[in-house]
């Protein structure tokens, strides 16, 4: 199961890195957008849930990572009343498809 690493840079300037076991963060967020930290939370929960159950399947238990760096954005979120939180890298990036769009 391919994994990732995405960099997002909130309100304050402050960067962080954080894991996902699945390239599912790519359906949820794109590079050099900006998202209400909210509609981040809420994106990223929706995705990290997505890479845990697609761990569960195969291996029969669910992504330990992947709740931690859930825990690690709601816990860096709830420092923001507002503002937006910039994706600045995912690693892998989505490979081009025939058509010239992502996988």
């Amino acid at each position: 199961m391919p994994e990732m690493t995405f960099a997002v840079r909130w309100p304050d300037g402050r960067e962080s890195t954080l894991y996902s076991p699945s390239l599912v963060m790519h359906d949820f967020l794109t590079v050099g957008e900006r998202y209400p930290v909210s509609d981040f939370v809420g994106r990223t929960s929706e995705a990290f849930a997505i890479a845990s159950e697609r761990v569960r399947a195969k291996f029969g238990f669910a992504c330990t990572s992947a709740m931690h760096s859930e825990q690690t954005i709601a816990s860096a979120a709830a420092s923001y009343a507002d503002g937006d939180v910039e994706v600045v890298a995912m690693e892998p990036g989505l490979e081009p498809t025939a058509d010239g769009g992502g996988a």
